[in-house]
């Protein structure tokens, strides 16, 4: 039970004793006298822990880094084994003797080390089995959540200013993807890594240089990327994960933990967290092809220097080149990061730099925009290309820096800044074929050539405090933020009057603009306040958070310069968060309620409007509820959720139209999703998820009670892994997915049917000459199926083209 004393405060950790341990296990003959001399004046003091529950090794880890110690043990000793949640103002022997509760084991601090040793058996009680006396280092408090059963997702994810938290403990439905998942699945871009999830979808077509998806019924763009928590680093192309550990899926709004993404998307947020190095020296080779004939080289080089191994330096390189599924186009990939870090007991320091350049010719992925009347006419072969003398460039370099540091336990500071620079250049984008008839004729159709520029800062800082009031243990988290970016555009365009998606006609592409004038400023500002509360031994946790957002935007007129619109809005979103976890540690309830930021509208009076009107950001609510369920080999969450966001509607007519947001579109749904291993030869990860999305106010009642635009009722996905029994290191993998179908318009007259695909792969684990090399192949979309993925935008009737047959093949050696 925790102590009841109220108006407690945390003291600091015993440091003499954390010494005397260090020179202990360091040395192996300090003068034992004087040692316990020290401990045992500075055991007595208390420490504010907060220990979630989780495998006791784990445990213990945490245990040594809140307190400062240095310690480690034999694996077996611990395997197998769970530790309770221990929270609190306690002593280092109090808290030991709770993380060992309930285990036939013993732990304390004798002298200057501290030993762990099994207790005697019912049948023997006068015999103890071996002492084992911790001697090695503890767990680096940069080290990221342990791996679930399985290997493919995490069992926490690092969330935004509240920094790393455990699954169970997150009032959110959230999925780590490991870096296992991502080798293992020859994913080389996010988009690939969430086809693992069965909440989202991708909304780009083949081709595509961008990467855009649906969650939850809400568009989640490039702009609602974050890297460690930082927006606007994340690059302007597909973003390739060669630097990347981690890929986290948050779903809903995410203004509780990051701010307001600078897209303004509520249906999730992802976040991927650099690499760093492990403390096994690592250099792995990796060559890939992939159909028709992209060849491609990665190299990932790690290491770790200095004393305790406290500097450590990643670097992650690839190139690839050759063409691909779409008939003619050849595409190029040049990717270059270096990830420094240092790991001290007080201090933690990074940084992250990449220089990423995409060049795509012969070719670029297109939209397809149906006649507002008709059938839509059967998906083309998406080898089919549709602009053959389309080509395009991209480029983006970012630096980030990231440090923190521990001024006592359980008080901390931190602070990131980032730059990046992107540029783009040609047919970056999906050029458009529109007025799509039942034939598949198009009698209109635009292709654009863009020149432009990205240029954008990012920042934030703030502290971080664990402390008690009374039974209560709070971690209280105060963050402010702030995001500039200058962007620079210039285009032109070229109309084809007449093609077929079946049989393209060639149309040269227009000229690429030479100057690309300044087209806007913006800057996103906010402060949050945080705070987890902790209560009944870590089985209720309250998270209440508030934020400020401020958002800035001005936009120049390409001729002249002059400013044409302002926009400077602010609002407060209050957000909140709760865990219950009423029958133990394996099983969660969770609820929370959060609203979700976008820029709001401007309507003017050169358009029809009897004033020039500014909205405040609009402000999306999110009610959800769910529970988790951790059963050891296997994770499942299920969550019920509603999403309603505001609409812009106009009534009237011009020159004295009127506007408002008494618009809605409402999104309800049902998910389950699961990871683990079904038995220690067969790994699971997949899902379920209803969603149902409505149009419940729009202008005039025209398409009241419609369905919401590009929301399918039904989506699935079940992935597998089998280690086969015949022949050790090989595995056979396989993975379904089924989207039912939705609509592209929201009178409800256009819709696409629903698809189904099977992926299939092998992989084979072997040493050769005492080197690892792993060699693996597979086949997404194995039957060739050609199909809508979905809707690219609710208020056009824009389908986007799936991707063809496709062969993935590669081998990496580690030297």
């Amino acid at each position: 039970m925790r102590p009841t004393t109220r108006h407690q405060r945390f003291t600091p950790a015993p440091l003499a004793l954390a010494a005397a341990i260090a020179i202990t296990l360091a040395a192996g003959h300090a003068p034992r006298a004087q040692a316990q001399g020290t401990a045992a004046t500075e055991t007595a003091r208390s420490i504010a822990f907060n220990i979630p529950a989780q495998p006791l090794g784990q445990a213990l880890n945490e245990l040594a880094r809140q307190a400062n110690l240095q310690l480690s043990f034999p694996a077996a000793l611990v395997a197998g084994k769970q530790a309770p949640a221990v929270v609190g103002p306690l002593t280092v022997p109090q808290a030991l003797e709770r993380v060992v509760a309930g285990q036939r084991l013993a732990a304390a601090v004798d002298g200057a080390s501290v030993i762990l040793h099994e207790r005697p058996v019912a049948s023997d009680q006068a015999t103890l089995l071996p002492t084992v006396r911790a001697v090695a280092s503890a767990e680096r408090p940069g080290d990221l959540p342990a791996v679930f059963a399985g290997g493919q997702v995490a069992k926490g994810a690092r969330m935004g200013v509240l920094g790393n938290q455990n699954v169970m403990d997150i009032p959110f439905s959230v999925t780590s993807y490991t870096a296992e998942l991502m080798e293992n699945r020859q994913a080389r871009t996010v988009a690939d890594v969430l086809t693992s999830d069965p909440t989202v979808r991708n909304t780009v077509t083949t081709g595509h240089q961008y990467e855009n998806f649906k969650v939850r019924g809400f568009t989640v763009s490039r702009g609602d990327f974050a890297i460690d928590g930082l927006f606007g680093m994340s690059g302007n192309s597909n973003s390739t994960i060669e630097m990347f550990e981690r890929v986290e899926l948050l779903k809903g709004p995410s203004v509780l933990f990051t701010g307001m993404a600078p897209s303004g998307g509520v249906g999730a947020v992802v976040n991927m967290v650099p690499k760093r190095a492990g403390a096994e020296a690592l250099t792995r080779l990796s060559l890939d092809v992939q159909s028709a004939s992209q060849v491609g080289a990665n190299l990932d080089i790690g290491r770790r220097f200095g004393d305790n191994q406290a500097f450590g330096v990643r670097i992650n390189a690839r190139l690839a080149d050759g063409e691909t599924t779409m008939q003619g186009q050849d595409r190029r990939r040049e990717f270059l990061s270096v990830a420094l870090d240092y790991r001290g007991q007080a201090l933690k320091a990074s940084l992250d730099a990449y220089s990423s350049k995409e060049k795509v010719s012969g070719g670029v992925g297109a939209m397809f925009w149906f006649a507002t009347t008709g059938t839509i006419p059967a998906a083309p072969d998406p080898s089919i290309n549709q602009f053959p003398s389309a080509k395009g460039e991209l480029d983006a370099r970012a630096v980030i820096a990231r440090a923190e540091y521990e001024f006592m336990p359980n008080v901390s500071a931190f602070a990131a800044v980032g730059t990046a620079k992107y540029g783009n250049t040609g047919f970056v984008g999906g050029s458009i074929l529109n007025s799509i008839n039942a034939s598949g004729t198009s009698t209109s159709s635009l292709t654009y050539g863009t020149l432009g520029y990205q240029n954008n800062q990012s920042a934030e800082v703030g502290l971080r405090a664990i402390f008690t009031t009374g039974a209560l243990l709070h971690e209280m988290v105060l963050q402010g933020s702030q995001l500039e970016s200058k962007t620079g555009t210039a285009s032109n365009t070229t109309r084809i009057t007449s093609t077929n998606i079946y049989n393209p006609t060639y149309v040269a592409m227009p000229a690429v603009p030479s100057v690309a004038p300044l087209s806007s400023k913006s800057a996103w500002t906010g402060l949050t306040l945080a705070d987890a509360i902790s209560a009944w031994n870590d089985r209720l946790k309250l998270t209440l958070a508030v934020r400020e957002q401020r958002v800035d935007t001005s936009n120049f007129s390409a001729s002249t310069g002059a400013v044409t619109s302002t926009y400077d809005q602010s609002a407060w979103v209050p957000s909140l968060g709760v865990v219950l976890k009423p029958w133990g540690d394996d099983l969660s309830l969770y609820a929370n309620h959060v609203r979700g930021l976008s820029q709001g509208e401007s309507v003017t009076k050169i358009s029809g409007y009897a004033q020039d009107y500014t909205f405040a950001p609009y402000k999306t609510q999110q009610y959800e509820f769910g529970l988790k369920w951790n059963q050891g080999r296997f994770m499942h969450t299920a969550s019920l959720y509603q999403l309603a966001q505001p609409q812009l509607i106009s009534a009237g007519t011009a020159p004295s139209l009127t506007a408002s947001i008494n618009g809605e579109k409402r999104v309800r749904g049902l998910e389950w999703s699961t990871a683990g291993n079904l038995v220690d030869s067969v790994r699971l990860l997949g899902g379920i998820a209803y969603t149902h999305g409505v149009q419940t106010k729009t202008q005039g009642g025209l398409t009241d009670g419609k369905n919401a635009v590009g929301v399918p009722r039904w989506q699935a996905n079940l992935g597998a892994e089998w280690d086969t029994p015949w022949l050790p290191g090989l595995t056979l993998t396989g993975q379904v997915t089924a989207t039912s179908s939705q609509y592209l318009d929201a009178a409800n007259s256009l819709s696409i049917p629903g698809w189904a695909l099977l992926d299939l792969g092998v992989r084979y684990s072997t040493q050769l000459a005492s080197k690892k090399v792993v060699t693996k192949l597979g086949v997404s979309n194995a039957m060739d199926r050609h199909y809508y993925s979905g809707s690219f935008r609710d208020t056009r009737a824009i389908a986007n083209l799936g991707a063809g047959r496709t062969v993935s093949a590669s081998v990496s050696v580690d030297f």
